[in-house]
């Protein structure tokens, strides 16, 4: 071994120079404080591996990016672990670049003669800004689009120059193809080699002018090798095990696919963003930019400007009598309001109550939805269809049903107590237009359970207080308000409480198994079960277990069942055939006069939407929609073999497990009738 290593020496005359790197002089003796340079390289040295083996699966497109990254995340061998190393990696930089400055100024680093190695410094803190800017537009999801859309807003805001440079970066006057592969150029082409060249540099210059140590030395000097290095080791170690456990326990998310079309209403930047973001929410600051005639370029480009400017001055600055302190001040204060701006921004995102942080909220639990939808769609047996994953959102129920339901229904209906995607719905005061909005009183019934057995139950037991929403409606006010007080109410009053009767819990079941029946949604029983024959019975007659309706069923509703050659009744309304299912629902959006008869209050939305919007919304009420198989779960407490199997089931199409229907087997789609 040691031939061969006195051979590489003379050739290449590495002793020399691994005497050079690790007998570097250190005054004072080895510090903690002096690890954050060696941690960022090493940390830049992790997103560089990382960022290759990502780069081997990526593949920067409008189309393919989302793609890639789904494959990257749930099919590549570690490939979501790999992600997530990379995230928090280039997370843990910006904290690291921080405590670096910190360190640098508090120690007088930045004085004569290491001012050139100071600027350096800076130019690389911008880099490694960039790096993370360019690469969470990259995944071409949801988040990271409107994300970065805001960021490059903020550059056009420059003025002169700044709708230049933002066209530009973007490629064009807007997002596209062009934006998605320019940023990706930045981030693995541009910056990375700016990087390299700066840090080598700045290693060059620091190496050139040697460790700045406070004054007084409280220990004799020593050289890196080997306490330094042992110190360097153990923060790298513990800079890797926290970005491990970030990665393990926490994971990169990957939310729904971009969509421009689609409006995401919890844009936000980067965390390490943040504080430039509620800055500019300060009124002060528009009305100065206003004054000045710069508009939102005097916070986000003026006053971020001038204190870089001074942070680029500060070796000048030192030389002043007291400046050296003025500096630690300075910087102690940004640093500190960026941190506080950054909590106000965190409190009142995820923890203030009002209006705009619930909506907040809620928009972020709806797209942390939508991206585990569109995985569950990606694995479907389906999977990605040619046109991209943009499309399986586009053209899945369970995702679109919601938002045409708070664009189109929300005003008058709920949907669990919310406008179907979570949100609240807000209503402006008339006689203070100024003052924010507050929560509208529903005006209809919640349709969450619609056509459910629940639903079926209350209206049969509880009609009035199913409907009493409708004292609050404003459209056709007089028919809706007579609703929970009219003939249906005026029945399920006095034949409620004889349904309730535990002599009669059998037939209201059959009943309701028996309307429930005619939806054809998923779990519904055949026409030929014999609780859905005497279902048929009762709703004809009136007869129960103990005692008789005041009325039949069929004395009000016209109701053709399923199987049946002839109809049970005709020629009245509300129509019961197919009550609940997909073509009941189509008629009642479309046709709700001829539908429901001379007591509907409720709108058409003929010419409101298109056919697809109409699909979407009806397939999405009716439970029609993919939903993935669980895999068995063996049965512990059985003496078998323990080959139990468990399924996802949207029971009476709202979801709860329990019932069996095509929507529940893994079939794409469900019923379509």
């Amino acid at each position: 071994m040691k031939a061969l290593l006195g051979w590489l020496d003379d050739r290449t005359g590495y002793r020399s120079l691994l005497h050079e790197a690790l007998y570097e002089r250190i005054p004072g003796g080895a510090r903690w404080r002096y690890v954050w340079g060696s941690t960022l390289t090493f940390v830049f040295a992790l997103q560089v591996v990382t960022g290759f083996c990502l780069w081997m699966g990526y593949s920067p497109s409008a189309r393919t990016a989302w793609e890639s990254v789904y494959y990257i995340q749930h099919e590549m061998t570690l490939g979501w672990l790999l992600r997530g190393i990379h995230h928090f990696a280039a997370q843990a930089m910006v904290v690291l670049m921080v405590l670096h400055l910190m360190q640098v100024v508090i120690d007088g680093a930045y004085k004569a003669p290491r001012e050139v190695n100071f600027w350096l410094g800076l130019v690389l803190m911008q880099i490694v800004l960039g790096l993370g800017l360019t690469g969470y537009l990259l995944p071409w999801d949801q988040k990271g689009y409107y994300a970065t859309q805001v960021a490059t807003e903020i550059i056009g805001s420059t003025p002169v120059i700044g709708p230049d440079v933002q066209q530009l970066v973007q490629g064009g006057p807007r997002y596209g193809h062009a934006t998605l592969t320019r940023f990706f150029a930045l981030h693995a082409g541009i910056l990375p080699t700016l990087l390299v060249g700066f840090l080598a540099l700045h290693i060059y210059v620091f190496r050139r002018h040697g460790i700045t140590a406070r004054q007084p030395l409280k220990k004799p000097e020593t050289t890196f090798w080997p306490d330094q290095v042992l110190m360097d080791a153990v923060a790298c170690l513990a800079v890797l095990a926290a970005v491990m456990l970030l990665a393990v326990w926490k994971g990169a998310e990957l939310s729904a696919p971009a969509n421009p079309a689609a409006a995401y209403g919890a844009a936000r930047p980067e965390w390490y963003y943040l504080f430039l973001f509620r800055f500019l929410k300060f009124g002060w600051v528009s009305h100065a930019g206003e004054v000045t005639g710069l508009g939102e370029a005097f916070g986000s480009v003026v006053l971020p400007g001038a204190v870089m400017l001074v942070i680029v001055l500060m070796p000048l600055i030192a030389k002043l009598r007291g400046g050296h302190r003025f500096n630690i001040g300075f910087l102690s204060l940004v640093v500190l309001g960026a941190a506080g701006l950054t909590g106000v921004a965190l409190y009142e995102d995820w923890f203030q109550d009002d209006a705009d942080s619930r909506e907040f909220r809620a928009a972020v639990a709806q797209a942390h939805e939508e991206g585990l939808r569109a995985v569950e769609l990606a694995q479907s047996e389906t999977g990605i269809p040619p046109e991209g994953a943009i499309t399986l959102l586009r053209n899945d129920p369970k995702t679109q049903g919601p938002r045409i339901f708070k664009k189109l229904c929300s005003d008058c209906h709920r949907w669990e107590g919310h406008d179907g995607t979570g949100g609240e719905v807000l209503a402006m005061n008339p006689e203070d237009p100024q003052a924010p909005p507050t929560p509208a009183p529903a005006k209809a019934p919640d349709l969450a359970t619609f056509g459910s057995r629940e639903w079926l139950r209350s209206v049969l037991t509880d009609f009035s207080n199913q409907m009493a929403p409708t004292a609050n409606a404003t459209a056709n006010a007089e028919l809706a308000h007579e609703l929970p007080q009219g003939t249906m109410a005026g029945w399920s009053e006095t034949n409620g409480p004889l349904l309730l009767e535990a002599e009669n819990a059998g037939a209201l079941e059959d009943l309701i198994e028996f309307v429930y029946a005619q939806s054809r949604r998923p779990g519904a029983l055949t026409p030929d079960d014999p609780k859905v024959l005497h279902g048929r019975e009762i709703f004809s007659t009136g007869e129960l277990t103990q005692g008789q309706f005041d009325s039949a069923c069929t004395d009000c509703h016209s109701l053709h069942a399923i199987g049946d050659a002839e109809a049970l009744a005709t020629d009245m309304q509300p129509v019961l055939t197919g009550y609940g299912g997909q073509e009941w629902l189509r008629e009642m959006l479309l046709n709700p006069d001829e539908h429901y008869g001379s007591s509907n209050a409720m709108p058409s939305f003929r010419g409101q939407m298109s056919e697809h919007e109409l699909s979407m919304l009806i397939r999405w009420m009716t439970g029609d929609y993919y939903t993935p198989q669980r895999r068995p779960v063996p049965d512990l407490a059985s003496s078998g073999s323990g080959d139990a199997s468990a399924t996802d089931s949207p029971a009476d199409g709202n979801g709860a497990a329990g019932d069996e229907g095509p929507a529940a087997n893994g079939e794409p789609g469900g019923t379509s009738d």
